[in-house]
């Protein structure tokens, strides 16, 4: 099992990018993490519905001039580099 996977969500309001993780203990470290990217406004914890979800996603709301495709390849690095560093620990 992957430890993340991240979605770009288009609504018409603010485009956002979701991650949703297989450890849920994470959640609040991976959100610190992500607090720490010049393009990110906001960083919330979410609830998540739906079918075969985990419980809590993280929704990163970017800051207007950001690229959010670029922002996620960004995130989507950093997060496989977060977890291999924390693999070998």
């Amino acid at each position: 099992m992957l430890p993340f996977r991240s979605e770009i969500r288009n609504s018409p309001s603010h485009p956002t990018i979701k991650i949703f993780l297989s450890d849920e203990a994470l959640v609040p470290r991976i959100k610190k993490h992500l607090d720490h990217f010049d393009d990110v406004e906001l960083v919330e914890i979410r609830k998540t519905y739906g079918r075969n979800r985990e419980g809590d996603n993280l929704t990163i709301f970017l800051k207007d001039h950001a690229d959010i495709t670029k922002m996620k390849s960004s995130i989507d690095s950093s997060l496989w580099w977060y977890f291999e560093e924390d693999l070998v620990d």
